[in-house]
């Protein structure tokens, strides 16, 4: 028996030099490979953000030409400038305003009683619990635009239309289903028994869930909020038809406004009032990102 040949069967060997060379060959190439499919798929993502920024910079007619410009060459802000302080446009500022309102509600109440019904269904057995997970499974699979005539109509007989109370209820509404079926996964996830070990050691049930229970389900809190924040923000359909009023609107709707029907549409100031929309996106993203990974190291210490 040849040494190569004893050192493969003996137990516990190291394979030859040349196989484990080869070996890590095949994983540096994965690692380029797979290295160079995440610059792709950055790439794809990034550049339609950075096209809309760059367009927002240039001159409308630049924009319009058939030579691409990469780069704003003349630079400009006045679209910026149109877009907010224009008098023959939908105003800006008031359609921040309520797109702020109404994402912030949404976030809030629909969080709040989402939370308290995903510990209900989790922690608790009652009759109705299975009914109760089963009806929220079904409400997320209809479509919202087989309801929008019975919640208009419910909207107008409650005098809620172009409110920023009737459009956050809706909202909530919408919101709500998904965020009890993802915070009772979280809730599912956190072992009952951390609470029972520090009821042991003398703590009360309410202070044992707020000290233990909570700070591990901060994550999933942030995570719940991050869909119902987009949810609110982004929503176009509802918006349109129960706040079609100038001073109502919200930033989707208000987008809406840049497309001229007979077709001479003012694409620098489109792109500027689009980047203004997707700015509060960005900064609110920027400040989550910290708190949740906060929340799951707190969560990991405290567990």
């Amino acid at each position: 028996m040849s040494t190569a040949t004893a050192a493969l069967t003996t137990p516990g060997a190291r394979p030859p030099a040349p196989a484990r060379r080869g070996r890590g060959a095949r994983r540096r190439i994965g690692s380029i490979l797979a290295g160079a499919a995440a610059v792709v798929v950055f790439a794809a993502s990034v550049f339609p953000v950075y096209w809309m920024v760059n367009t927002s910079f240039q001159p409308n007619g630049q924009v319009r030409g058939s030579e691409l410009h990469f780069w704003p060459d003349n630079f400009t802000v006045e679209n910026y400038v149109n877009v907010i302080f224009h008098s023959a446009r939908a105003p800006f500022l008031p359609a921040l305003g309520n797109s702020v309102m109404v994402t912030v509600i949404t976030v809030v109440v629909s969080l709040v009683f989402a939370f308290f019904a995903a510990l209900a269904v989790t922690r608790f057995r009652f009759r109705s619990r299975a009914a109760f997970i089963v009806t929220i499974l079904i409400i997320q699979m209809i479509p919202a635009e087989a309801m929008i005539i019975s919640i208009f109509r419910l909207m107008d007989g409650w005098h809620l239309l172009n409110t920023v109370l009737g459009l956050s209820a809706v909202y909530i509404a919408t919101v709500l289903p998904f965020t009890i079926w993802t915070l009772r996964g979280f809730v599912n996830g956190v072992p009952v028994e951390l609470e029972e070990a520090a009821m042991i050691d003398g703590l009360s049930r309410s202070q044992a869930f707020w000290r233990i229970t909570f700070p591990l389900l901060a994550p999933g809190l942030v995570a719940t909020g991050i869909f119902g924040f987009i949810q609110a923000w982004n929503e176009f359909l509802y918006a349109l038809v129960l706040n079609p009023r100038p001073d109502a609107m919200t930033l989707p709707v208000w987008l809406r406004t840049f497309l001229d029907p007979n077709g001479g549409i003012n694409w620098a100031e489109l792109m500027a009032g689009s980047t203004l929309v997707a700015i509060p996106v960005v900064i609110f993203f920027l400040i989550v990102q910290t708190r949740m990974t906060s929340g799951l190291v707190a969560g990991a210490v405290k567990g």
